[in-house]
């Protein structure tokens, strides 16, 4: 999968993913207005206005990008309706020839995780029918169980051809509590990325592997050791604009063959006409402001790379 993903980013000239995270405060009232006329200020109501926010999102920049990373959470939060909606924006962006890197951050042991992966990775068997519940190419995995709760995951992306990312130094600003503390003088992030890439090598897919990891655009130091020491594993880097990364300080998250990472923006892109610099666009126009975004965005990164 981690292949498919490298052609993507190949083809569009564009390492970014878009993050689908979507909250009713960042729909436009005319979206909003028109989701509840048709099925009330309900949960109902509420995800289909997410629906069709993200339609047209999509509908503006597929073109131009290789991924999206829509946020379960942002969905879980209108309750089944919302998972309704979170699986047809994953359906609708697979249709659009995008990958779809699912942000569920899952992770347990034993049976459990082998239920999570199947559900979001592989298949579950029904009868005598075999169905691929949610069907995303990649999703976020929290490693903090150990191999436990890893290998089923790694099951299945060998078994499937899918990928996962899992949790090394995330970019919230609380991480360090956590992730910095020193375990025999070193940094705890540092020994699990030498895990992640052990485990890495159990999932090659060329020269890079089917498991990566995520490490926050706003540790850019420690995204320089991490890069050293997870040399064939694909970066997920957030953290990049709204919560204050720059492109600038990611140079060291790719490889010498510029590839390596992928920077996900998330409001930064879906509420971009909420920004001043997006603000001529207006509400209406809400999509095409996430387009001229996304085109910045792209920019900004293959400038820093020194791709222009």
């Amino acid at each position: 999968m981690i292949q498919k993903l490298m052609e993507k980013i190949r083809r569009t000239g564009a390492p970014i993913v878009v993050g689908l995270d979507p909250m009713l405060g960042y729909i436009p009232e005319h979206i909003t207005k028109r989701a509840f006329e048709e099925k009330g200020e309900t949960l109902d109501g509420a995800a289909e206005a997410v629906w069709q926010y993200n339609k047209e999102i999509v509908d503006a920049v597929w073109d131009l990008i290789p991924a999206v990373k829509p946020q379960i959470a942002m969905y879980e939060q209108f309750g089944l309706p919302g998972l309704a909606a979170f699986k047809k924006t994953v359906d609708y962006c697979k249709e659009k020839g995008l990958v779809v890197i699912g942000d569920v951050k899952r992770g347990d042991i034993g049976s459990t995780s082998q239920a999570y992966a199947c559900g979001h990775l592989g298949k579950v068997s029904v009868g005598s029918k075999t169905y691929y519940p949610f069907d995303e190419d990649f999703i976020t995995v929290n490693p903090y169980f150990g191999i436990d709760g890893v290998k089923p995951f790694l099951d299945v992306c060998r078994e499937e051809d899918r990928g996962i990312f899992l949790l090394v130094k995330t970019s919230n600003p609380s991480s360090g509590e956590f992730q910095d503390q020193l375990v025999n003088g070193r940094p705890l992030y540092e020994l699990v990325g030498e895990k992640v890439a052990e485990w890495a090598d159990t999932c090659m897919d060329g020269q890079y592997s089917n498991v990566g990891a995520v490490v926050g655009a706003t540790y850019p130091e420690m995204g320089k050791v991490l890069r050293k020491i997870m040399p064939k594993c694909f970066i997920l880097v957030p953290g990049y604009g709204a919560q204050g990364g720059k492109a600038e300080d990611l140079v060291h998250y790719f490889n010498e063959d510029g590839m390596g990472a992928i920077v996900n923006s998330s409001r930064g892109i879906i509420a971009a006409y909420k920004q001043e610099k997006y603000r001529k666009f207006g509400p209406e126009n809400f999509a095409k402001a996430s387009r001229a975004a996304v085109e910045d965005m792209i920019a900004d990164i293959n400038g820093a790379l020194g791709r222009r």
